[in-house]
């Protein structure tokens, strides 16, 4: 949608603070412990991965040289999810960016490969006026199951970065109209929508709530109280956790983790971001969805294999057209 790209999420979706210069994510499924679990958050156009990058075709080679770096590197990451024990089922794809077909032939006659698209919020100054035209156009592709990454940070405001305060309400004014505008393009076309927010959750739902009985939304990367889970659940949207859950300081989000109901959530480790215990600061992988479910599992009072089926309707429910 925008002069770089940005990443979204489909299956369990995630993204941090992010990337200021936007990124590609991948996603991919896995079965571990004779059980099914999902995992849709992985950033590998960031740094973290420069051994293994394809950003240097984005920039300077064809696309499709580019397209050639991405089928080398997928089953590298089914290989390593494997080694830990959660082997490949399949992949899930997402792209947010011009140049990125999603109509080229790899990828559209991949059976587990989707798309979900939208404008991350911290890019919002570089978006048009009116997103909604290419928006619509681009969720109407066969593969797309949702709309995400959008939403309100205000995290990053320019002032973080030496602006001044009346550049913080333009750029929160911003991020406002660009995320009602894209709730607006998922209310018309029926999709769901991956919620990113930041040090802004009231701002937020102000902004989704008059849209809540139009369209579902899940608030990935849930860092947030019980009662803001509540305020989410009411709405009849649900949430996602990361390998924050693991931390031994995030008690309040195993707190909130454990008031949710088993249906009404899902697991992400937005890799490269955020590895669980015990990777924590090191590089995340979608393989270590294993350590995050298994902290779930206990929080929650369940089986992992009931866990695993809970997440796992949920997330064929979430996006559409996943089956």
């Amino acid at each position: 949608l925008g002069p770089t790209p940005t990443s979204v999420g489909i299956l369990q979706p995630s993204r941090d603070a992010g990337n200021a210069d936007g990124d590609v994510s991948l996603g991919i499924t896995r079965r571990g412990y004779n059980v099914q679990v999902y995992d849709g958050r992985f950033h590998d156009f960031w740094r973290e991965f420069d051994d293994e990058s394809w950003a240097t075709a984005l920039e300077a080679e064809s696309f499709a040289v580019f397209c050639g770096k991405v089928r080398t590197l997928l089953p590298k990451i089914a290989k390593r999810s494997h080694v830990l024990g959660l082997p490949s089922e399949g992949y899930c794809f997402h792209f947010l960016y011009r140049k990125l077909l999603l109509g080229e032939a790899h990828f559209r006659n991949r059976s587990t490969s989707f798309a979900a698209v939208g404008w991350h919020p911290n890019d919002c100054m570089a978006a048009p006026d009116d997103v909604r035209a290419e928006l619509e156009r681009l969720a109407k592709q066969p593969k797309v199951v949702a709309i995400g990454e959008i939403g309100i940070d205000h995290y990053r405001l320019p002032s973080t970065r030496g602006g001044t305060e009346a550049e913080d309400e333009a750029f929160k004014a911003r991020q406002v109209q660009l995320f009602r505008q894209q709730l607006e393009v998922a209310a018309e076309l029926g999709l769901s929508v991956v919620i990113h927010q930041r040090a802004a959750f009231e701002p937020c739902m102000e902004v989704f709530e008059p849209f809540a009985d139009r369209v579902h939304g899940v608030f990935h990367c849930f860092v947030d109280n019980p009662e803001a889970a509540r305020r989410v659940l009411a709405l009849g949207s649900i949430v996602s956790f990361t390998g924050v859950s693991t931390f031994k300081n995030a008690a309040e989000v195993r707190e909130s983790m454990a008031s949710v109901p088993l249906d009404k959530l899902m697991l992400e480790t937005d890799a490269p971001f955020l590895a669980p215990v015990p990777y924590r600061g090191k590089r995340c992988e979608p393989a270590y969805v294993r350590e995050i479910s298994e902290v779930a599992a206990e929080t929650l009072g369940v089986t992992r294999e009931a866990l695993s089926e809970a997440t796992c309707v949920t997330a064929r429910a979430f996006f559409k057209g996943l089956e």
